[in-house]
Formats: C-alpha cells, sequence, structure tokens
C-alpha cells in the first residue's frame, strides 16, 4: 500500500489547504500544490519525506484553483517532472483567472475575486499532460485512475487508488464534518459528481481541504445524495 504524506497549509482566511505527496516503488507522486505564498512549507515537507530531484514523477492537479495549482509551475522547473490535469480547467492556469470556463458571476465578484486570488503571472504555466475519466498511471507504477468530478470546476478530477483512497479535490470538504464542498460553480453536475461516487468502492477520502475521513461517514449522512 503506498504510503499517503498529506501536506497542509494554511490560506488568508484561515482555512487549510492539503497536498498530497503519495510514496511509491520508484519516487513520488504529488497531487495539488498549494499556495504560492506557502512555497517554503511545502519544498520542506517534500525534502523531510526524502523526495528530491529525480524522485518526483508526476504533479497531479485535481483542479485548477490558485490554491491547488500554485506552486505546480515551481515544482515542475525544480523537479523536472510534468503536471497533469483536466483540459477543462486549463485555462485557468494558463491565464491566471479562476473564473475561465466557469458559469457567469457578478463582475463585481469576479474583479474583487481577481484582484485577492488569481495566479500570479510567475506562476501561470501549460499543462504537459491532458488527463480525463478512466487514464491511468500504470505506467508509473502507480495503481490509480482518474474519475471525473465536475461541479466545483467544469475540470475537477478525482485520483481513485486500487487500495480505495480517493483525492476529490474540492468536490468533498472535512473542515467541520464530512460534507460537500461549499463552493458550488454548477450544481447539478455536483450532485452528480457525488451520486457517481456510489459506483465505486472508496475506503478513504483525502479532500483538498480538512482531515481525510472513511467514505462510509460521508454517506451515512448524505440522505439528499
Amino acid at each position: 500500500m503506498p504510503q499517503v504524506i498529506m501536506i497542509t497549509t494554511p490560506t488568508i482566511l484561515n482555512v487549510t489547504v492539503n497536498c498530497y505527496l503519495i510514496k511509491i516503488d520508484d519516487g513520488f507522486i504529488l497531487i495539488d500544490t498549494g499556495l504560492s505564498n506557502q512555497r517554503h512549507l511545502i519544498e520542506q515537507a517534500l525534502q523531510n519525506a526524502g523526495c528530491q530531484s529525480g524522485k518526483l514523477k508526476r504533479i497531479i492537479l485535481t483542479h485548477g484553483d490558485f490554491d491547488h495549482s500554485g506552486n505546480a509551475a515551481y515544482l515542475r522547473e525544480k523537479f523536472q517532472t510534468p503536471v497533469a490535469m483536466h483540459r477543462d480547467d486549463a485555462g485557468m492556469v494558463e491565464r491566471g483567472d479562476m473564473f475561465w470556463n466557469r458559469k457567469s458571476a457578478n463582475w463585481l465578484v469576479k474583479t474583487l475575486t481577481g484582484l485577492m486570488f488569481s495566479l500570479r503571472a510567475a506562476d501561470r504555466f501549460k499543462p504537459d499532460l491532458l488527463i480525463d475519466e478512466g487514464d491511468d498511471f500504470s505506467a508509473l507504477d502507480f495503481e490509480a485512475k482518474i474519475i471525473a468530478l465536475p461541479g466545483h470546476s467544469r475540470g475537477q478530477i478525482g485520483v481513485l487508488t486500487g487500495d480505495g483512497d480517493l483525492f476529490c479535490g474540492d468536490l468533498l470538504a472535512n473542515t467541520k464534518k464530512p460534507e460537500v464542498g461549499s463552493l458550488v460553480d454548477d450544481a447539478a453536475a455536483m450532485q452528480a459528481s457525488v451520486k457517481k461516487l456510489k459506483g465505486f468502492t472508496i475506503n478513504t477520502v483525502y479532500p483538498g481541504h480538512g482531515k481525510p475521513f472513511p467514505m462510509r461517514l460521508f454517506l451515512e449522512s448524505q440522505q439528499g445524495y
């Protein structure tokens, strides 16, 4: 069973954001990369885990938001490893626009959010690999596949391992209790993604925000889904 190392850093709103470093036989996989202003903490965690140059085999982004993609370009350069994400969120990291390919929002909200939560020019990049439903990482000796989980963003994905670990981005959260993520772009898509999870064998959920939790606890609490 691959070792999962959770790297947790704070945001400006006092909500933690998680990255997950997964130890595989010949190196590491990093799922999400955190905020650029917390770079030193993330680099230190990678170093403490023994993740050195040549050991990071892939960076996988669950979606394009700045708090998950903030260090992707930097770490790609440092470790010389490809960054993979879904094409429907690629414009976020290429343009630094967190509303790219999302439904229309109030212009004032867009402006204020853009000023506070955009991806700065130095951290923007073009993904090396575009991934989608059913893609797997067997070539890296990482037994895991991609599940498309839109709703928070159109291009959000989950990474489901053969051991039943689900890295779900912002579809689910556990800041107070296991629940559906509070930031929803498309409510119907979000609901469909949550229902979709029932078709998979999932043991532990690793959310983008909050602590990991057993999937059964979430299912027991979600009668509406």
